[in-house]
Parts: C-alpha cells; sequence; structure tokens
C-alpha cells in the first residue's frame, strides 16, 4: 500500500499532467495573435502575480518574514530553475508552431526517460528497465516524427531540444524542493521566466499583440491554472516523490495533449504515428515498473 504522503503527491501530479496536457491547447491558439516569447511573458507574468497574492497570504498565516521565507540559498535555487524553465517553456512554444501539439506532447514526455539517464551523471542508480524504456521511446519517436524521407520536422526537433530542458528541470525541482520552500521556489522561477521571456520578445518580436477572446482565454488559462496553479502543485509534489517517479506521472501530459488535439483541433495520426505513441508511452511505463519492483 502506498503510504499517505506518496498517494497524495501521486494526485498532485496526475492533476498537473492534465493542466499541463490541457494547456498544449492554449499555447497554439495564443501563437495566431503574438509571438512565443511574448505569450511565455505575459502568462508567467500573470502566474507570477497570482502566486504572490498566494505567498502574501501564507506568509501572513504562518507569520513569517522575508528573510525566512527567501533565505539566499531560496533565491539563487529559483533563479538556476527560472533560467532552465524559461528555456524548456520557450523552446516548447517554438516549437509547437511548426508541429502538432500530440506530436508536441509526447516528445516533450521524452523527459521520462531523460531524468534518469541524465541522473547517471550525478551518481542516481539506473537499471535495465529505464534502459529498455529508453530503446522503446527512442523508436516510438523515431517513428513519430522521422518522415519517409529520413528527415524530421523543425518543430519535433525543437521540442526534443525542450524534453533536455524539462528533464533537468525535474531534477533540480525535486532537489530543490526537500530543502526549501516550495510555493517560494514556484514563485522566483516563473518570475525569472516572465522577465527573461519578456526581455527577449521586445527586441525580437516587438509587442504587437492583438487581444481577441480566444487569446485572452488562453493567455488566462496558461497564466493563472497552468503556471500558477499547476506548477505550485508540481514542486509540493515532489517533496515527496524520488524524480524518476514524478517524471512518469508527470509525462502523462502527453495523453492530455493528444486527447485535447483530437477533440478540439481535429488532429490525427497515420498508423505509424500511433505505433509510435505507444511505444513511447510503453516505454515511459516500463522504465517506471521496472524501477518500482527494485526499489520498493
Amino acid at each position: 500500500m502506498l503510504k499517505k504522503p506518496a498517494t497524495r503527491a501521486n494526485i498532485l501530479m496526475l492533476i498537473t499532467a492534465m493542466i499541463w496536457g490541457s494547456t498544449f491547447l492554449g499555447q497554439n491558439i495564443a501563437m495566431n495573435d503574438m509571438g512565443p516569447f511574448i505569450f511565455s511573458g505575459i502568462r508567467f507574468l500573470l502566474g507570477s502575480i497570482v502566486l504572490l497574492l498566494i505567498l502574501l497570504l501564507y506568509i501572513k498565516q504562518r507569520k513569517l518574514t522575508l528573510s525566512q521565507i527567501f533565505p539566499q540559498k531560496t533565491i539563487i535555487g529559483g533563479i538556476l530553475l527560472g533560467i532552465i524553465l524559461t528555456l524548456g517553456i520557450n523552446l516548447q512554444q517554438i516549437g509547437i508552431q511548426y508541429t502538432t501539439i500530440t506530436n508536441s506532447g509526447f516528445i516533450t514526455g521524452l523527459y521520462v526517460i531523460l531524468v534518469p539517464i541524465i541522473g547517471l551523471f550525478v551518481k542516481q542508480k539506473t537499471n535495465k528497465g529505464t534502459w529498455l524504456g529508453a530503446i522503446l521511446a527512442t523508436i516510438g519517436m523515431g517513428l513519430l516524427t522521422i518522415t519517409n524521407h529520413l528527415t524530421i520536422n523543425l518543430g519535433d526537433l525543437i521540442t526534443l531540444i525542450s524534453a533536455f530542458a524539462w528533464a533537468f528541470h525535474v531534477l533540480l525541482a525535486g532537489f530543490l524542493v526537500t530543502r526549501y520552500d516550495p510555493i517560494a521556489v514556484a514563485f522566483i522561477q516563473c518570475l525569472v521566466c516572465a522577465s527573461i521571456s519578456i526581455l527577449i520578445a521586445i527586441p525580437t518580436e516587438g509587442l504587437n499583440i492583438h487581444f481577441t477572446t480566444p487569446t485572452v482565454l488562453a493567455i488566462l488559462f496558461t497564466g493563472i491554472i497552468s503556471v500558477a496553479i499547476s506548477f505550485t502543485l508540481q514542486l509540493i509534489a515532489q517533496q515527496d516523490a524520488v524524480p524518476s517517479h514524478a517524471a512518469i506521472i508527470l509525462s502523462l501530459e502527453a495523453v492530455f495533449a493528444a486527447i485535447c488535439g483530437a477533440l478540439f483541433l481535429h488532429e490525427s495520426l497515420t498508423a505509424r504515428g500511433y505505433v509510435g505513441c505507444g511505444l513511447m508511452f510503453a516505454g515511459m511505463i516500463i522504465a517506471q515498473i521496472w524501477q518500482d519492483k527494485k526499489t520498493e
């Protein structure tokens, strides 16, 4: 039987995965009216404002001081996490302009394999299940993304690079939230991501934004629900979950992204694409199940 903290962590991460998966839809819609960097900047700025309000109530309720909630190591860790988040979210946002949200969701989900592999370099143990999962996921990604002419879609390639950033994000988040306040870390990382994204957007994209109804709704959903709520839930949940376990549950965002793509954008896959997605998902599951049997 799972212990209560682990059960809570699994539920919170599943909710996070559902939100992240549906966020791909908002990301896709917003690209009709603005560039990727300004969109990331606006939604993470909105998320930061919401988190600031939550943080102020949290500080007041617990009678804490700013120095207690924001010690130097929390600030440094939050800034580093924010830089990695900026890289991951913007590469993903750029990539989604050139691929489907189904492909984007599944390729992003490859961080579930990358987390334990990168963990080898920081002396985290891995096993045969992880390697089998990695092989299946790699073959699956190839079937999903490589064309008959042996080329890979630009959006898929950019999204694959973002998956590495997400892997580092999960690993570093797991380290930070077991030592520092997760809400404080969440606020700092989101504020850093908003600031860097806007600074990049001003010279590269300008502030040319068309606030249509779909775009406003996309900003509100991705800013409040996805940024302020889901990223905070992720960090709270990772207090009670090892990074590899967190990665497998969070990677289910790929499934929810595919569902949203089919329901709202009428996206579909070829038979080879479905096989590819199936192999990727099987690789994700095998990597975690095998590891659990070894560790429990």
